[in-house]
């Protein structure tokens, strides 16, 4: 069974950071992108940062460039968004999904075409 399963959100202050992590099982990673995306409420769905399936290839959306950094670890199956200096408008749930397909850039945004999973999401709030 193809799942992936975030971890790592919380409530934090502004400019701190979180770790999110996003673990596959049932498919081997090594020949995925993976995209991290989140969604606050009222708003759509973003794709804010994404990886290749070597990991040579990565994107950040504006909002989040600079204090965001995507990384991934095919052996343990896992790819990690770290996220500093956490501002209030970065409170969202955040998904990352699984795509064979190498992403797309969209007005700056990290699309996934065609993806085989999401996660159920991990919420991040920023508050103090």
């Amino acid at each position: 069974q193809l799942q992936l399963v975030e971890s790592g959100g919380g409530l934090v202050q502004p400019g701190g950071s979180l770790n999110l992590s996003c673990a596959a099982s049932g498919f081997t990673l090594d020949y995925y992108a993976i995209g991290w995306y989140r969604q606050a409420p009222g708003k759509e769905r973003e794709g804010i940062s994404c990886i290749s399936s070597s990991g040579r290839s990565t994107h950040y959306a504006d909002p989040v460039k600079g204090r965001f950094t995507i990384s991934r670890d095919n052996a343990k199956k896992t790819v990690s968004l770290q996220m500093n200096s956490l501002k209030p408008e970065d409170t969202a749930v955040y998904y990352c999904a699984a795509d064979k397909v190498p992403y797309i850039i969209t007005q700056g945004m990290c699309v996934m075409t065609s993806p085989i999973a999401w996660g159920q999401g991990t919420p991040v709030t920023v508050s103090s």
